[in-house]
């Protein structure tokens, strides 16, 4: 099993849990975060004081899916959250080693 985690712009997580969902794929997470990837925080001018601009909201997508269907997974992902402009987003891939439902103590993918 990966767990896929993206960074998102907001006004995607609409389209991309529409994709995600469209996979057959219910089980997700999503929190709102504040952060930045590659570009710093850039200082510009309000009012005649440098200040620097805040860092900008993203939308935080976390899902757990079975091996073959990652690709799958992250090109959804990415058809839906690009706009082409610095800022989309960046998708993580981790490996899950087990997964336990509590109420029923399934394990591995039956529990996800």
């Amino acid at each position: 099993m990966i767990r896929v985690v993206c960074f998102i712009r907001p006004h995607r997580l609409e389209p991309v849990k529409s994709a995600i969902s469209a996979l057959g794929i219910s089980g997700l997470s999503v929190s709102d975060v504040r952060g930045t990837g590659n570009s710093p925080e850039r200082a510009d001018f309000f009012g005649g004081d440098e200040g620097v601009v805040a860092l900008p909201i993203r939308a935080r997508l976390e899902v757990v899916v079975p091996d073959d269907m990652v690709d799958t997974v992250t090109d959804a992902i990415v058809e839906t959250a690009q706009t082409g402009e610095p800022g989309d987003g960046k998708i993580f891939l981790e490996r899950v080693i087990d997964a336990v439902r509590i109420r029923t103590e399934e394990r591995g993918e039956e529990a996800v």
